[in-house]
């Protein structure tokens, strides 16, 4: 798909949102401990704001030193940004006022909205309708604001701002402000943040907006995402899509995976959760590094500031204990990387520099002399740092020395400064003395754990496999058609009207024929001969071999008997049902392999493809894999060979192989055709029949289900 798929979202500019050259807080007190102070003294005392501020209060003359004015009306020239900090029933005429005068954003912080009640939804509608006809854009509600650190600037009433202040290469966009705080606290062992927005309620600018503004943002490296709900799966996508055409990768965090989580998250800030099954293939597909947990989140980011991983990096463990070398190593193969071979020069440097009973190999044990030569260690920490097959190092410190482990540090810090690689502390200990506090300082942000690196590092180059293989055409077909949501009303098509429309598409099927009476059934079948399938047609029956509605290997002979047997039993089981006669159609050659391919229309990023084998794989093991469309060929082939059983198709234990080449190109015309039906609700393929090589694959059931 072209690049101008992505005209549809053009996205806003931000500059003057992160940046703003003048600033108006509407709530702005004096009162101690209120928030409308709070969001003053942030900007005043423990900013770095050289623009204008105006504090607006009618029952103040000044706030900080700052004279009033009575409402926004009275505001002497329109502002970049509104800061709004009063109670819920007066922010609508507030906004009003702002759109009027010309400002640039409205950053609401008023709770009360569509996250509420009935009477919060309609006020934030009246929001979306002032936005679009004003030009003024919404930042929030139910927000806790937003921070430029690398400025630095706090739009926020959070009393802990200040303390948060380590600028640096990490954008992060929550929607949440508790959880994305807790990130930027992180600072505590060298992360460091650059911007962030906590966007809440997202009536107006979203997750999507931010992302892309981080994209373009030069000062930032890295960008992490904890979303709790979609507002616009396609924004979303685009913005993703930009991120990764930018160089940017997106560690994403999805809140909502288990039904619990999921009703959370809806009623915290009144989005679309969506399927976690989906939003993980999303991710996936867009490059988004998805992680369980808000410090695997910073481990993973902090990693990529480090170094944009090629994908194929080689691991070097580094140690003074033999026993936290071992366990490092094992974490390294647990996580399916490799460890790195030293190179002959590297092993000289390391013989030179480590006594005769140090373990030199990879994992290297450098034992005490961490304690006794401080010169050594640094010595061969450098030999290591700078083997030709090393991509990495791991440098597990099981144990708090004191004075020692600040010395450590040090050399740390230096062999890092002259290395090409990153050189990745785990401080194992839970006493946390000096010789932490400098890695965090120095900006090596120790790992706290080898679980929490194992998964960090497998999630890193893992991204840099996807990079280096990605198909830099492809964009996902939502980006320029948008989500429908959810469905209306629909209707099914008939078997015949399914299989036609397949046909039509390219897609290998069977050629039905609807036989109204055993008559017609017995003349249908000695027309087509040979071993025939029978299935009971009917608008309310899907699950047709539930209620005895197919008969296989029927013959000529057998047609009739076969086709009033069949009437009876969905007249049995579905007396309420309409019965339109029985589908005749030649059966599959023995000795295939039964495959499922369907398309589900997901509320937030439209159609979805799922393909599985049939039977008891999809249905007892779940082994299934998905893809956003439009599925290409090699798409197509990833995902067959993705599956779990997928060694059933390429000749397993002496079976024959089957003919992926065929599956694959069924595949991307079943894709094909949904993309080219926007009114496709969902479609279930099952079986579809697959041959050996060369005897091709054919769609032998179809369910297909439409907007009426």
């Amino acid at each position: 798909m072209p690049r101008d798929a992505f005209e549809p979202y053009v996205f806003p500019d931000l500059t003057h949102l992160f940046a703003p050259r003048t600033i108006a807080v509407l709530g702005a007190s004096e009162k101690p401990h209120s928030i409308g102070n709070h969001a003053m003294t942030n900007i005043v005392e423990h900013s770095g704001f050289g623009g204008t501020v105006y504090p607006v209060n009618p029952k103040q003359e000044s706030v900080m030193g700052l004279p009033c004015v009575p409402d926004i009306a009275s505001l002497p020239e329109p502002v970049d940004v509104v800061m709004v900090v009063i109670p819920a029933t007066g922010v609508v005429e507030a906004v009003e006022q702002a759109g009027q005068k010309g400002c640039g954003f409205a950053v609401i912080l008023t709770s009360g909205f569509s996250e509420a009640d009935d009477w919060g939804r309609a006020e934030e509608a009246k929001l979306v309708e002032i936005s679009q006809r004003t030009g003024i854009r919404i930042y929030g509600p139910n927000c806790p604001g937003l921070v430029n650190l690398n400025l630095p600037l706090g739009m926020t009433f959070s009393p802990a701002f200040k303390d948060d202040i380590a600028p640096g290469p990490i954008g992060l966009a929550t929607q949440g402000g508790g959880l994305g705080r807790n990130m930027i606290q992180h600072n505590e062992r060298g992360a460091q943040f650059g911007l962030w927005s906590s966007s809440g309620n997202e009536c107006d600018l979203q997750v999507a907006d931010f992302v892309h503004h981080m994209a373009q943002d030069p000062d930032i490296k890295v960008i992490g995402c904890l979303v709790e709900g979609f507002k616009d799966g396609a924004r979303f996508a685009a913005a993703c899509a930009e991120a990764a055409r930018k160089g940017k990768p997106v560690v994403g965090l999805k809140v909502g995976r288990s039904e619990y989580g999921a009703r959370a998250a809806a009623s915290h800030t009144a989005s679309i959760t969506g399927s976690a099954e989906v939003n993980s293939t999303v991710f996936r597909q867009l490059g988004v590094v998805e992680v369980d947990d808000l410090d695997e989140l910073v481990d993973v980011a902090m990693l990529f500031c480090r170094k944009i991983p090629t994908g194929d990096e080689k691991i070097g463990v580094f140690a003074s204990s033999g026993g936290a070398a071992s366990l490092c190593a094992d974490n390294v193969g647990m996580a399916g990387l490799t460890l790195a071979e030293f190179t002959p020069e590297t092993a000289e440097k390391l013989a030179a520099a480590l006594p005769a009973y140090a373990n030199m190999s990879n994992p290297i044990d450098t034992t005490s002399i961490s304690i006794s030569h401080p010169d050594a260690y640094r010595e061969a920490l450098a030999a290591c740092a700078s083997d030709a097959n090393v991509g990495l190092v791991l440098a597990p410190l099981p144990m708090d020395y004191g004075e020692y482990s600040v010395v450590n540090a040090v050399s740390l810090k230096a062999v890092q400064d002259g290395a090409a690689v990153p050189i990745v502390p785990i401080w194992m200990s839970e006493r946390q003395g000096g010789g932490y506090r400098k890695l965090a300082a120095s900006g090596l942000v120790p790992f706290r754990s080898l679980r929490n690196m194992r998964k960090a590092l497998r999630r890193w180059v893992d991204y840099g496999a996807w990079m280096q293989g990605r198909d830099e055409s492809w964009v996902p077909a939502i980006v320029g058609t948008g989500s429908r949501g959810e469905a209306g009303a629909t209707r099914t098509l008939s078997e015949v009207e399914g299989k036609q429309a397949l046909a039509a598409a390219g897609v290998p099927a069977t050629a039905p024929e609807l036989a109204a009476t055993s008559g017609e059934a017995a003349q249908i079948a000695a027309r087509m001969g040979g071993r025939l399938a029978f299935k009971i047609v009917s608008p309310e029956i899907t699950h047709k071999s539930d209620i005895g509605g197919v008969k296989l290997n029927v013959t000529p002979e057998t047609a009739a008997a076969a086709h009033d047997e069949i009437m009876a039993n969905a007249r049995k089981a579905r007396p309420d049902a309409n019965l339109n006669g029985v589908l005749v159609e030649p059966m599959a050659p023995e000795g295939g392999i039964e495959a499922f391919v369907g398309i589900s229309r997901d509320p937030v990023f439209g159609q979805v493809m799922t393909f599985g084998l049939g039977g008891i794989y999809v249905e007892m093991f779940a082994d299934v894999t998905r893809a956003m469309l439009p599925v290409t060929g090699e798409m197509a082939r990833t995902m067959i060979g993705a599956l779990k059983s997928s060694r059933l198709l390429t000749g397993y234990r002496g079976q024959p192989e089957r003919d992926i080449a065929a599956l694959a190109d069924l595949i991307v015309k079943v894709s094909d055709y949904a993309v080219a039906t926007p009114e496709l609700v969902e479609m279930d393929i099952n079986p579809v029949w697959v041959g050996t090589a060369g005897e091709g694959v054919m769609a032998l059931d179809a369910v297909i289900v439409v907007e009426a």
